[in-house]
């Protein structure tokens, strides 16, 4: 394992690491954004993200320093995780995968979470437990997030999605597939518990895509969210608990994301 200082700006101090991970067999490349006055404290907030190679196009560390330099939201740690080569098998739901076999890998992608990387962040920044947790990500990434979140409630508080991967199924459209039935994460919810102290941020751009597989005049990434917060009312969550962004312009790519992620950190850690 080894670090390079990657930037140096007046608030914010980004170090990138390498950590050999038994449970995905490759070496996963991590970025971690730090205050930059950091010091081990159970007073921080950590924010582990997905697709942290995307962070760098942001760039984020900037986007980040901009934020915390003018006292908008309180000092945490984010941590952005790279994806590797086998990214649709790594992300997904641990449920189940979904009806191509992707996703195959998600529950080994979860104990790299919380047996490699938080351990690896515990031990390197001398920091036992942190303020809060929570995770987010992007498409694909961001469904990742939710189902790690979801069904590790105790460890987490936030869950933030950018054009989130909701349409993750499990029967193809050609082999009967049903809204209502064969949405994973959908699923999952239902199934579920509430947990009070959760909150859901989610962003789609309204450019997201163009598939429409009911007909409805809404793309299916709106839809598929819009779903997933009725199934989370149904829990007993409340607007107090969910944020929807919809953003006019919004493509799925990294700028729409970044043009998004300030309103994300200042929801969930504004001053």
């Amino acid at each position: 394992m080894a670090d390079t200082t990657v930037t140096e700006l007046l608030s914010v101090k980004a170090e990138q690491w390498t950590i050999s991970s038994e449970y995905l067999e490759r070496d996963v490349v991590i970025d971690v954004y730090l205050p930059r006055t950091f010091k081990a404290s159970a007073e921080l907030g950590l924010l582990l993200i997905n697709d942290g190679q995307d962070l760098l196009k942001m760039p984020f560390d900037e986007l980040l320093n901009g934020l915390l330099s003018k006292g908008e939201i309180e000092p945490l740690v984010c941590i952005g995780i790279h994806c590797g080569p086998d990214r649709k098998m790594e992300y997904g739901t641990a449920y189940s995968a979904d009806f191509n076999g992707r996703g195959a890998k998600a529950g080994l992608y979860t104990k790299f979470i919380f047996e490699e990387l938080l351990p690896f962040i515990r031990k390197t920044y001398h920091t036992p437990s942190f303020k809060h947790k929570s995770f987010a990500g992007f498409s694909l990434g961001g469904l990742s997030a939710l189902d790690i979140v979801w069904n590790h409630a105790s460890e987490f508080n936030k869950v933030g999605l950018f054009s989130g991967s909701l349409w993750w199924r499990r029967k193809g459209y050609d082999d009967g597939y049903d809204d209502e039935l064969d949405r994973l994460m959908h699923l999952q919810v239902r199934k579920g518990h509430f947990h009070p102290w959760l909150q859901f941020f989610f962003e789609c751009g309204k450019l997201d895509e163009t598939a429409d597989r009911n007909e409805n005049g809404v793309i299916d990434s709106i839809d598929d969210t819009l779903d997933l917060i009725i199934e989370l009312k149904a829990k007993g969550f409340t607007d107090e608990h969910i944020h929807y962004l919809e953003l006019e312009d919004g493509k799925h790519d990294v700028p729409t994301w970044g043009k998004a992620f300030p309103e994300f950190l200042k929801w969930g850690w504004g001053r």
